[in-house]
């Protein structure tokens, strides 16, 4: 408890939240950080909820109007959905049975849907039909008949008041070529990304900065040792060593899971903590306090662990932002290639899946997973130039 009033009291931490782009930034990745906590522990996001239909394929985000040859498409669909459900043996449980999340076909006597179908149905029959719809000089001629169409449709479909601010949320962003919703599987993106940056940054700082100290401070063949080991490492190209961890998890039970991207990147990413602060316990070990310490009969681990590694603390600030960021980009490299997550959404599963829609001109799906990560990598770029600024004994005056 001490420790933490002391550390709040520090000259670095004021010099911290002095820094109003630092506070703002500190902010955001905290926000990162409650959204992941809350879908990890009270299921705000549940996966089910990233896999189900919503609605139709490529839906637009901000519920813009997509192209009249596309809104044609999307009733299509729904139409298609209805008389599908309509040929069962039991059509009034089968239309039932319909589900696109909160979206249900609306409570009516089965004739009356039927009518009403029948005549949708029979204007989209027309529409298909009309040569104005694929001529730019006299397409507004046929947005009325589109937007009659999109009404009828609407009405054999209905949305709980209760649940329509979920189902707007939904499709916030629209839907992909599954018609699943992009603003769902953005956010959970957020817990998975958030599990990955501060499980192997935090693991990754513990192990390479412990290593490096004890190197330094010890010496001898525990210097020789951890040298070769990081010199060993560093001598493999990190994205292919990377790909050869991941390769190794291949037909096991945890292939395509998280731990093998936990496993993977604190394999590797040790080696940065380790190297500074290597160097910074080589200096330290030789100021007086350390010197006094060892002259007062303490064990060389106690002062280690005392003396040499809190005064480390500014570097291990450093790189645990350092890697976390280095963390999420690999994870996204790593999905974006087909390696890494895929039991799960993550921001590269989504960029991967975004290139058919690309050339077809729909960026809904890259252009949310690339913000989303985008922000919380900007945040903590500007959070890291802070940390330093405050906490480096060099930068402080």
């Amino acid at each position: 408890m001490r420790i933490l009033q002391r550390f709040f009291r520090s000259r670095g931490v004021r010099k911290l939240a002095r820094n109003r782009l630092a506070m703002f930034a500190l902010a955001i990745v905290l926000f990162y950080g409650v959204v992941a906590a809350a879908i990890l522990l009270f299921r705000l996001v549940p996966l089910e909820a990233t896999r189900e239909r919503v609605g139709p394929q490529n839906l637009p985000g901000f519920f813009a109007n997509p192209s009249p040859e596309r809104r044609l498409e999307h009733a299509d669909y729904y139409l298609g959905l209805l008389l599908r459900q309509l040929k069962e043996e039991d059509p009034a449980r089968a239309l039932r049975s319909i589900a696109l999340a909160e979206r249900r076909v609306v409570d009516k006597p089965l004739a009356e849907i039927r009518d009403a179908l029948e005549k949708a149905s029979a204007l989209y029959e027309d529409m298909v039909d009309r040569d104005e719809l694929y001529d730019d000089a006299q397409v507004a001629a046929v947005i009325p008949d589109i937007e009659r169409l999109e009404s009828m449709v609407d009405s054999l479909f209905v949305v709980p008041a209760d649940s329509s601010t979920i189902y707007s949320m939904r499709l916030l962003f629209g839907t992909d070529r599954q018609g699943r919703s992009i603003f769902m599987r953005a956010i959970y993106s957020v817990k998975v990304a958030v599990q990955v940056g501060a499980v192997v940054a935090l693991v990754s700082v513990i192990l390479g900065s412990f290593l490096g100290a004890a190197a330094a401070f010890f010496g001898g063949w525990v210097d020789h040792a951890v040298i070769w080991l990081y010199s060993t490492f560093s001598a493999i190209p990190s994205l292919v060593l990377l790909l050869v961890l991941v390769y190794m998890f291949t037909d096991t039970f945890v292939e395509g899971t998280i731990y093998t991207i936990y496993c993977a990147f604190c394999m590797t990413f040790w080696i940065g903590p380790c190297r500074v602060v290597r160097g910074e316990t080589l200096r330290l070990k030789e100021l007086e306090y350390v010197q006094a310490a060892k002259t007062a009969g303490f064990g060389r681990f106690y002062i280690l662990l005392r003396h040499v590694l809190p005064n480390t603390a500014h570097l291990m600030f450093i790189n645990f932002s350092l890697l976390f960021i280095g963390a999420i980009k690999s994870e996204v490299i790593l999905s974006f290639l087909g390696l890494g997550i895929k039991n799960e959404p993550s921001w590269g599963i989504m960029i991967n899946q975004s290139r058919p829609e690309v050339i077809n001109g729909f960026f809904w799906q890259i252009g949310a997973a690339t913000a989303f990560m985008f922000v919380l990598v900007l945040a903590f770029n500007i959070l890291t130039d802070a940390l330093q600024d405050a906490f480096d004994p060099k930068h402080l005056g």
